[in-house]
């Protein structure tokens, strides 16, 4: 079985050497080092990876991450490509890396390839394709935590499916478009997803003024 979280770290480790360290990325405010130091960060540094959602850590995640940035360039993107250490459930699991990180390594791996001057659109395998569609009701239920209109997602040969009810009497908004660009919806990058929004002019008012992502 193809793991596609691990095409998509490789796919990602050799944007990241094409472009250097100083490329922009979709990320507000963090160039292609800074990108890499998260994911550093996420998967080898937990007492420093803490400050993401407790915010009296954040200094220290700065701190750790900015030391990290700094880096080497081939040593800092060597250490991404190996990936998280094997005691850890994503290292010693496939499954559980695949779980964890497919979107992860998709999203930040576009955040790069559509952050650059030439970006263009990728194609992905089928099975990829398949795989982000059968993510995409779990991730919702984290990305879309605070929109009120309900989601349905509509993608050509995968079929539709709902991903977030709708709240307060809203209505839902459906977002079609392959898989991939569902996702990249879903995590906040609605500015370059490629996909079409059909709904009630104020749920659609509404998905525009939301934040979406984590």
């Amino acid at each position: 079985m193809t793991r596609y979280a691990q095409k998509e770290r490789s796919g990602l480790c050799e944007t990241l050497l094409e472009v250097g360290p100083d490329a922009p990325t979709l990320c507000d405010g963090w160039q292609t080092k800074d990108l890499a130091a998260h994911l550093v960060v996420r998967e080898r540094r937990p007492d420093a990876a803490l400050g993401m959602f407790l915010p009296p850590l954040a200094g220290h995640l700065s701190s750790v991450q900015d030391g990290i940035a700094g880096s080497d360039w081939a040593t800092l993107v060597d250490r991404v490509r190996s990936g998280p250490p094997r005691w850890t459930p994503m290292g010693a699991l496939p499954a559980i890396d695949e779980r964890m990180n497919l979107a992860e390594f998709y999203i930040h791996h576009e955040d790069v390839l559509r952050a650059q001057p030439d970006a263009a659109h990728r194609t992905l395998e089928p099975a990829e394709d398949a795989a982000i569609w059968a993510a995409l009701p779990m991730l919702a239920k984290m990305t879309l935590r605070d929109c009120r209109v309900g989601i349905v997602a509509d993608c050509d040969g995968h079929g539709r499916r709902t991903l977030r009810e709708p709240k307060d009497q809203h209505g839902s908004v459906v977002v079609s478009g392959e898989p991939g660009e569902v996702l990249l919806f879903c995590y906040g990058r609605q500015a370059v997803a490629d996909v079409h929004l059909d709904g009630a002019d104020g749920d659609l008012k509404m998905i525009a003024g939301t934040s979406l992502g984590f």
